[in-house]
């Protein structure tokens, strides 16, 4: 049997063979393209390259890149599971041209990695082209000696390749493999082309076009080739099957799944495991690329397919998590060809595992929600659509879920108002998307670049350098001149200004022209290998102006050594919490540091002042801060931490700082960090002066953050802790050791004082009752005592209803308490009755009269609340209806 690893490999090895270089999958995260959510395809990487905007030292490629399809124009998340190809997670192999060879090589190519590498029977295969591409139909027949009848011309979209609404576009030829008669399905184009006998098992488009938002096209510079095999689908071919499932990767991970919920592969289960397998691949890679589980955007889509999977593993019976125990499979399958996988392993487990816990106590939650909503629905009536979005969007309760649960009591979603509503809400975040963090217009930056190429950066060695004004950019557009006032970006040939990046905000200072004109810069961005500098000008500045540029110096050497902090910390969450904390985001500016890791839980008070403590160690030591440039291989052999998916060259800055005996880092093994970093630092870590936690809490699912402070900010946080702790200590009369334990009995007594005042509270509500309330009457043979209370609040009343049923022995009590014009009300029923009647009834009925919804409880004690207090005659009428039956 041919392996999934084996099929990588015999492609990439072909085309490296035929001069192409060999390239890394991107990040599924594009970075070069705001239109898309993730990559979707293996050309994502390389789009600037067929558009002319940018170039390389090759002009062919070949990639097996990793892609999601999970939202979007292209979205497969609700097929999988059900079909036998669609995945929300695949590996695209793929050989691309730049502007080098074209269909008669490219063809060629095709035909002969799959009848002669991947020995495919040629008359097992046939092709489409467009309808118009005549040059196609013909190189076929001359290659493959292909009839007529089995070069089919296609008219629709199905064979004119796009990216998405704007991009590279071209006419395309897709092979396709005959799984013989056997199998339902006809050939492509026929009435039967949905039917699986008949399978696309690759794509080559002829890269002809870009496409622009108006609809419009225009000719590429160059003509272009991509090609696009999904991995999955051609070993399914080889490996005898016609279900990606059934290939040994997938197959492993859906055993892995069955042994995991003690359950089989059968007719039952399948689909339930298929799922789990897919999905498990899709939030593993997006996790460990630092996708994290939310509401809005990616994390959007993450959550949706991480809790689809909890879904089908909570159909399976799973009484635990399983989702998480999952993961070291798929690290054993694919963690040799993707590295990120075993390196951020912990953290994958650590986040699957959180959001299964929180899942579960939502699935639970969205069910009571659910029948709270019945309750206001008469009959059979369906549920609004938008009801059952909210259970979706806002609690993260699934519509097919929700249906289920519907279909017991004979009820339906109102499917068209769920759409609406879904598609409401896709709109709206599409327009709050910012992309993928570059700009979205990136044109102008290319043309800048093509035309100076990047800004030599000089601001390692200098605060202060010399250079020119080559481009000047107001509102996206470039002009050649800025007038006094205007705000505008300008590029000069080299700065001492570093540009934002890698969590490090951007320089400030002044650009001073030869005129003595002078702009105040306030922020420097990166764009494209291009240092921007924005401020308003002083007067008129123009291209080809000599200007000198100096840097902030003071605000430079704050920000570095938050920066410096920041390694440090890192480095001290490590060792204090382990070895899953992974960074996943930062902020070093001049008056504060910010940092995100991977955490599952709050840090305790202990290892607060540990992690504080272990940072201004590593200050005290005043050890030097060194910077190396090396090879990225060579800098991860020393133990360096690396951001995945940062965009690292041939050579990289290796910051290391601290020592720390027995380490195994560095080239003595006793270097406390060292970090890929383009940022700039302190010479010795006693610059930094000192640290000082600030905060620590949640940022995100699975995500902590700390706030932290040095040098001068330090020391005035810290005086501030001092000036609060002197003036409680004044005002106790007490000494700075007697604080705590004055504090705690101040807390102690206030919380006895409370308690007493709410006895008192209920004892006077008791007795200053009305005396006809005061008294039980009967209703249908129950004693029923009902009481409208002054002078306590919701949480007063469970207790009072003990008291109450207590004297009583035997009977009913309704408490409706005037809390602030709103109505809080409870019930109780004794033992003797709570099978005849329900406290959980009572409170419904009453709390209806009281404009509220819903109550609930156990039968013998429940509690609502209302808007109208007012309605509390009609409330206890309610109630008492319920016991007469």
């Amino acid at each position: 049997m041919t392996s999934l690893a084996d099929i990588r490999s015999t492609f990439l090895d072909y085309f490296e063979s035929q001069d192409h270089e060999v390239v890394a999958s991107s990040p599924l995260v594009p970075r070069n393209d705001p239109t898309l959510m993730f990559a979707n395809s293996g050309m994502v990487q390389f789009k600037n390259l067929f558009t002319g905007a940018e170039t390389r030292d090759y002009t062919r490629a070949t990639t097996s890149q990793k892609c999601v399809r999970a939202g979007g124009k292209h979205n497969d998340l609700d097929n999988v599971g059900y079909t036998a190809r669609h995945l929300t997670f695949f590996e695209m192999l793929g050989n691309f041209s730049f502007g080098d060879y074209f269909k008669e090589a490219a063809i060629p190519f095709a035909w002969e990695v799959l009848t002669k590498e991947l020995e495919i029977p040629a008359e097992k295969l046939l092709v489409t082209v467009y309808h118009t591409d005549d040059e196609a139909a013909d190189i076929w027949k001359k290659v493959a000696g292909l009839p007529d009848d089995r070069i089919i011309q296609i008219s629709t979209d199905d064979n004119f390749w796009m990216m998405g609404p704007t991009g590279p576009c071209g006419p395309s030829s897709e092979i396709f493999y005959d799984h013989g008669d056997q199998i339902w399905g006809g050939p492509p184009g026929s009435p039967e082309e949905d039917g699986d006998r008949f399978i696309e098992i690759w794509n080559l488009v002829f890269m002809q076009y870009e496409q622009f938002e108006d609809g419009t096209r225009t000719e590429l510079p160059n003509q272009s080739i991509d090609t696009g095999m999904g991995l999955e689908r051609i070993a399914s071919l080889l490996q005898g099957t016609n279900n990606v499932f059934e290939t040994d990767l997938m197959k492993a991970l859906v055993e892995a799944s069955a042994h995991a919920s003690n359950t089989g592969i059968g007719e039952d289960h399948i689909v339930h495991h298929r799922v789990i397998a897919d999905h498990l691949r899709s939030t593993s890679f997006l996790i460990a690329e630092g996708v994290m589980p939310s509401n809005e955007g990616r994390g959007y889509v993450l959550r949706r397919i991480m809790r689809r999977a909890m879904r089908h593993a909570h159909l399976l019976g799973a009484k635990e998590p399983l989702m998480h125990r999952l993961v070291p499979e798929l690290v054993r399958q694919m963690g040799a060809a993707y590295p990120e996988l075993p390196q951020g392993q912990a953290a994958i487990e650590e986040t699957l595992l959180a959001e299964e816990t929180r899942f579960r106590k939502t699935l639970e939650r969205g069910l009571g929600l659910l029948e709270d909503e019945l309750e206001a629905l008469p009959g059979d009536a369906s549920v609004p659509g938008e009801v059952a979005f909210k259970l979706y969007d806002t609690y993260g309760f699934p519509l097919d879920l929700t249906q289920d649960a519907l279909r017991e009591q004979g009820r339906e979603v109102d499917i068209v108002g769920f759409d609406a509503a879904m598609e409401a809400q896709r709109a709206q975040a599409r327009a709050a998307w910012a992309g993928s963090g570059e700009m979205a217009d990136e044109s102008v930056w290319f043309d800048i670049l093509d035309e100076v190429g990047p800004t030599d950066f000089l601001g390692y060695a200098t605060l202060s350098a010399e250079g020119v004004v080559q481009a000047i950019v107001k509102n996206g557009v470039r002009i050649e001149q800025a007038a006094e006032g205007e705000r505008v970006g300008i590029v000069v040939n080299q700065t001492p200004f570093y540009g934002e990046a890698g969590g490090q905000v951007g320089d400030a200072g002044l650009m001073v022209s030869g005129q003595g004109i002078s702009v105040a810069i306030d922020d420097v961005q990166r764009r494209q290998g291009l240092f921007v500098h924005y401020g308003a000008a002083g007067g008129p500045v123009a291209v080809g102006d000599a200007v000198t540029l100096t840097v902030d110096g003071l605000r430079r050497q704050e920000i570095m050594a938050n920066h410096s902090a920041t390694h440090l910390l890192n480095e001290a969450l490590r060792q204090q919490l382990g070895d899953h904390v992974i960074q996943r985001g930062s902020l070093n500016a001049p008056d504060r540091l910010r940092f995100d890791f991977s955490h599952a839980k709050a840090l305790t008070p202990d290892e607060y002042a540990a992690i504080e403590g272990e940072v201004n160690a590593m200050i005290r030591q005043d050890a030097p801060v060194e910077t190396r440039l090396m090879t990225p291989d060579d800098a991860r052999a020393l133990g360096a931490q690396a951001l995945f998916g940062e965009k690292y060259g041939d050579e990289v800055r290796v910051v290391s700082m601290g020592q720390q005996a027995g380490s195994g880092k560095g080239t003595d093994g006793e270097t406390y960090s060292i970090e890929l970093c383009g940022g700039t630092h302190v010479k010795r870590t006693g610059e930094i002066g000192v640290f000082a936690l600030v905060s620590e809490g949640a940022s995100a699912a699975g995500i902590r953050r700390i706030e932290a402070v040095t040098g001068a900010e330090a020391l005035g946080h810290l005086r501030g802790r001092d000036k609060r702790l002197s003036e409680i200590e004044a005002a106790l009369k007490i000494g700075e050791d007697e604080v705590v334990s004055r504090i705690k009995a101040l807390l102690n007594e206030r919380k006895s004082l409370a308690a007493e005042v709410a006895q008192l509270r209920r004892q006077l509500a008791v007795s200053s009752g009305p005396a006809e309330e005061a008294a039980p009457r009967h209703v249908a043979g129950v004693p029923f005592r009902a009481q409208v209370m002054e002078g306590v609040t919701g949480k007063d009343l469970p207790a009072l209803i003990d008291d109450f049923k207590a004297q009583m022995g035997t009977g009913v009590v309704l408490l409706i308490a005037d809390s602030e014009g709103k109505a809080a009300v409870a019930a109780g029923v004794t033992a003797d009755l709570t099978t005849r009647i329900s406290a959980v009834d009572l409170v419904r009925a009453a709390v209806e009269k009281l404009g509220g919804r819903g109550g609930g409880g156990r039968p013998d004690l429940a509690q609502g609340g209302g808007r109208d207090v007012t309605a509390a005659s009609a409330a206890i009428e309610a109630a008492e209806a319920v016991i007469a039956g």
